[in-house]
């Protein structure tokens, strides 16, 4: 489950329908109803927070997002999107790493979900992260 609060428009998400799961992107939030519109590709369905799931954070949804990738000498990767750096330790491990844009850096130090990272990168950049190419 996610929080509703930690829902923004152009999250990625799991969602949970009739036994089916498919990610998706959130394209609507409905305050009063605590709903969450989720449009997987075809058409959008409205759901609960207790039906979506976080989508983990990997080196695949990193690709999908437009990410490059570096793999430097000392065993660890960075992954570049314009200004914008995410730099894990070992190649595989996203249980704690460091992003920064320009100036500001911070400290992961616990595994996230592609929302997440979408929402820092959000902060960050002013921008939101999505998979279009810019």
């Amino acid at each position: 489950m996610i929080k509703f609060q930690d829902i923004q428009k152009g999250d990625y998400v799991l969602a949970r329908q009739d036994g089916t799961t498919w990610a998706g992107e959130v394209t609507n939030l409905n305050g009063d109803e605590k709903e969450i519109c989720v449009d997987n590709g075809v058409q959008e369905f409205w759901f609960k927070p207790e039906e979506l799931s976080p989508l983990p954070l990997d080196e695949e949804q990193l690709m999908k997002l437009g990410f490059q990738k570096e793999e430097l000498e000392d065993g660890s990767v960075k992954y570049k999107k314009g200004a914008f750096r995410i730099l894990i330790p070992h190649k595989d491990d996203f249980s704690k790493f460091e992003i920064w844009y320009r100036e500001e850096k911070r400290q992961i130090m616990q595994p996230i979900s592609v929302h997440q990272l979408q929402n820092h990168y959000l902060e960050m950049t002013k921008v939101h992260l999505t998979d279009e190419v810019f």
